[in-house]
């Protein structure tokens, strides 16, 4: 685990928003807005793997576009090694790119078909003047060689290779300029699930080799447990529950967390007889129009347990502390995790399930070929 209060937070968010216009008519007047992101905040250490999950839409892979400001944020600001990422020029967002990086979900789509891989990857050390000539050849080469891909395979075009090996060289390219930050975006939910774990630890490999500090974008709360050092988790914009996976996974404080964790199937026919799946009601709200109160009230089955407390319905929960640094934005926290509402409790598989334990990552690689 990751100390991360020791050192100081490499990237620190602060209340940021991203609202998207609604436009329709002639005249592309302004209807509505969607609130894709309102009001996240949180920070990540040097070193450390921050995951954030959630279901979809819920503004997962905003929040990460919006830290790199590949998305322009509404409001608040985004701190990186101490520098306002959000107040900098053109030229000075340019050289603060170098230390930020991101691996994107569609190996197929993020590649561009008619580049050869060896210009994909080598690009960025000619944009940044860091490489150029036989000099970048042999950084590219090492790249390759980095993410289990031979050098040979330069001259090649993306479509030659399966979406392993192109997410392989998604990660080459982001590791390029060597960066100290890493947001990956669902960066195995596009593979097959034989392929996933030889990529997940093909990036813990790189963490611990590179010291690289992750933004891990993922829905799959699995996986999450065992990649990251703390969880958030996301709902409509907005973070709900923030703590260590131990807290997340062991004593989660918010419904909304126990209602994922429950869908997590357990490797055993006994265990997952007994275990009580929280099925959430009605359909999430649209985040053009929230609803006031908790967003989650609609759909909350503690919110009904407790017979429909009224403040759920027309105060906004705060963040507050559950214990230690793990953090739960509910009016009813302590209740969650409490006796009383013992038949919701959630069982989740062991610790030694891990969906990346005794995966080599060179087992797809294509040095062999």
């Amino acid at each position: 685990m990751v100390e991360h209060a020791a050192s100081g937070p490499l990237m620190r968010a602060d209340e940021l928003r991203v609202h998207f216009p609604i436009r329709s008519g002639l005249l592309r007047r302004q209807r509505g807005t969607v609130r894709a992101v309102d009001g996240v905040s949180f920070e990540i250490g040097r070193g450390e793997t921050m995951g954030l999950v959630g279901e979809s839409g819920c503004g997962k892979s905003t929040t990460g576009r919006a830290i790199l400001r590949l998305i322009e944020p509404t409001s608040g600001t985004v701190t990186f090694d101490g520098e306002d990422v959000t107040s900098l020029s053109e030229s000075g967002l340019r050289r603060r790119r170098r230390d930020m990086q991101m691996i994107f979900q569609d190996p197929y789509g993020s590649l561009n078909p008619r580049m050869r891989i060896g210009d994909i990857v080598g690009d960025p050390l000619g944009v940044h003047g860091i490489a150029s000539g036989s000099a970048r050849d042999r950084r590219v080469g090492d790249l390759f060689e980095m993410v289990g891909l031979s050098p040979r395979f330069a001259d090649r075009y993306p479509h030659e290779f399966s979406g392993g090996q192109r997410q392989r060289i998604g990660i080459a390219r982001a590791l390029a300029l060597d960066p100290q930050f890493i947001v990956c975006d669902e960066p195995v939910s596009a593979l097959d699930v034989s392929i996933q774990a030889q990529v997940l630890n093909l990036l813990i490999r790189l963490r611990e080799q590179m010291n690289l500090t992750y933004l891990f974008i993922a829905h799959d709360l699995a996986v999450v447990r065992h990649f990251s050092d703390r969880i958030a988790v996301m709902y409509l914009g907005r973070i709900v529950e923030i703590g260590t996976p131990r807290d997340v996974y062991e004593h989660a404080a918010h419904p909304y967390t126990r209602a994922l964790l429950s869908a997590i199937p357990v490797p055993d026919p006994k265990t997952e007889r007994r275990r009580k799946r929280v099925i959430l009601a009605g359909e999430v709200p649209s985040p053009s129009s929230p609803p006031p109160g908790c967003r989650f009230h609609t759909r909350c089955w503690l919110y009904q347990e407790l017979g429909q407390p009224e403040r759920c319905r027309t105060e906004e929960p705060p963040e507050q502390s559950v214990g230690g640094e793990h953090r739960a934005a509910c009016h009813f926290a302590a209740e969650t995790q409490s006796s009383a509402v013992g038949a919701m409790r959630v069982e989740t598989p062991a610790q030694s399930a891990s969906p990346v334990a005794g995966a080599s990552p060179e087992v797809e690689g294509s040095v062999q070929q």
